[in-house]
């Protein structure tokens, strides 16, 4: 077994494992954690695949944006565990049933996808005018093909992106009753003459007759 067959059998453990923890996981923060895990290993057998593509997307798409997303998500909404996991048993038979047809349609569409393909060809080699061989990148036959060809759904893409940032964004914004936040406006428009006012009050208490007889600057002796 040779180096890369090695690396191939350890990236693909650690993702089982990641992968079974984020449906064990108990807390939602260790599930995210272990789901970027698991990103991580897919992307380094990816490019043990020679799919640099896929690899970058995969660590720059999920691990840069969706992952901090869900992570930012779940540390900011009030989820009550134990209100989740109170019908967890009760809804197990269907939840199973539903996997297990869900892994029989995807075995069906491999199985008979893969079938009567024959093994995948070297790329050809490409001779620039000297003579010398020029290394072939995918990631930049794929750059072309999407925007080119491809340009719409790329923006469709590209605008989904956005609209899921603006709701990310706009769940930190909720109106809440137990926070002190200051408007920064009305700190830019306040005076000095609004921070502090004057008010004559009258004498609540009349003075002490010993303090009234007292003649005007003399000092109390101690």
């Amino acid at each position: 077994m040779d180096a890369k067959t090695g690396f191939f059998y350890l990236f693909s453990v650690v993702l089982l494992f990641a992968a079974f923890r984020v449906i064990t996981a108990r807390n939602p923060v260790h599930a995210v954690l272990h789901l970027i895990l698991a990103f991580s290993q897919a992307a380094a057998i990816w490019l043990l695949l020679k799919a640099e593509f896929l690899a970058i997307v995969l660590v720059l798409v999920y691990l840069g944006a969706v992952m901090v997303l869900f992570l930012f998500v779940v540390m900011m909404l009030d989820i009550h565990i134990d209100t989740i996991r109170k019908g967890f048993w009760k809804h197990f038979p269907l939840a199973a049933f539903v996997g297990a047809l869900i892994a029989l349609e995807m075995a069906a569409v491999v199985i008979g996808g893969f079938r009567g393909m024959d093994e995948p060809k070297a790329a050809a080699v490409v001779l620039d005018a000297a003579g010398q061989v020029v290394p072939y990148s995918n990631a930049k036959a794929l750059g072309k093909l999407l925007y080119t060809e491809y340009l719409y759904p790329v923006e469709i893409a590209a605008v989904i992106l956005l609209v899921a940032m603006v709701a990310a964004i706009a769940l930190t914004l909720r109106q809440r009753k137990d926070t002190k936040a200051i408007d920064p406006s009305m700190q830019v428009r306040v005076r000095a003459r609004d921070r502090l006012q004057v008010v004559k009050l009258a004498a609540t208490q009349k003075p002490s007759p010993e303090v009234a007889s007292e003649p005007a600057g003399e000092e109390k002796k101690a």
